[in-house]
C-alpha cells in the first residue's frame, strides 16, 4: 500500500522545485497560464518537468488531482 502524500509541496517536489511555502508562493506569483494554454505546454516547463504533468494527466495518475489544483492556481483572472 503506497503512503505517499500527494499534496501541492510534494508535487513541488517531484518537479524539482523548491518546497517552501515561501517559495511555492512566489512560484505561482510569477507564473500563469494565458487563456487557451494547457499547463503541459507553458513554457517554463523543462522536459522532464514537462513529460511528469504529461504522464499525470494522461495515465489519470496519483498525482493527477494535484496538477489540476496546480493548473487552476496558475489560472489569473
Amino acid at each position: 500500500m503506497e503512503t505517499f502524500q500527494h499534496d501541492l509541496q510534494h508535487l513541488f517536489e517531484q518537479l524539482g522545485l523548491a518546497t517552501d511555502k515561501a517559495s511555492i508562493e512566489h512560484f505561482l506569483s510569477s507564473h500563469c497560464l494565458v487563456e487557451g494554454q494547457t499547463l503541459v505546454d507553458a513554457p517554463f516547463w523543462n522536459a522532464a518537468q514537462r513529460a511528469f504533468i504529461d504522464e499525470a494527466i494522461k495515465e489519470d495518475a496519483d498525482w493527477a488531482e494535484q496538477v489540476d489544483t496546480l493548473d487552476a492556481l496558475l489560472r489569473k483572472p
